[in-house]
């Protein structure tokens, strides 16, 4: 592989193709229903031990404002690196690592919103379809991660 390429997790949120850059996740664990948090925002489902830690686990759908689908055998939970804190996110399906070259990359159209702008690191064009590229390591806000645990 080489420097016009980027390896990519595909995963599924409410029937959407996402991805993000395979450097920012740590680990895909198999799902586990978090302990809830009395208080905490709506986005939050829980927390559950992770390496002998504690790990805040959010639901992307939630944040994102979609439609939640069934939890099931496919849903997983991604351990994301975030400076010196891991965040676990709730995904449908996790399908594949793949290669993609950079030109295949857009920028999000204008109409984004600049709080979108901040987790869309592009659209990926793919045998015809369009993928979501997120920075999962800015989903949250420093105010968020702050309130989180």
């Amino acid at each position: 592989m080489d420097e016009r390429h980027i390896k990519v997790l595909v995963f599924s949120l409410n029937g959407e193709s996402y991805a993000t850059d395979i450097m920012e996740v740590e680990r895909i664990l198999g799902y586990e229903k978090p302990t809830v948090l009395p208080d905490a925002p709506d986005f939050i489902d829980g927390v559950i031990n992770y390496e002998d830690h504690i790990l805040p686990v959010i639901s992307i759908v939630k944040k994102f404002k979609i439609q939640e689908a069934v939890k099931d055998a496919d849903t997983k939970i991604i351990v994301v690196k975030q400076d010196n804190q891991k965040i676990g996110m709730i995904v449908d399906l996790v399908s594949e690592v793949k290669d993609i070259r950079l030109e295949d990359i857009e920028n999000p159209p204008s109409i984004v919103t600049s709080i979108s702008r901040r987790y869309i690191k592009g659209l990926i064009r793919l045998d015809g379809n369009i993928m979501i590229l997120l920075n999962l390591a800015n989903i949250l806000t420093e105010q968020e991660k702050r309130n989180m645990v």
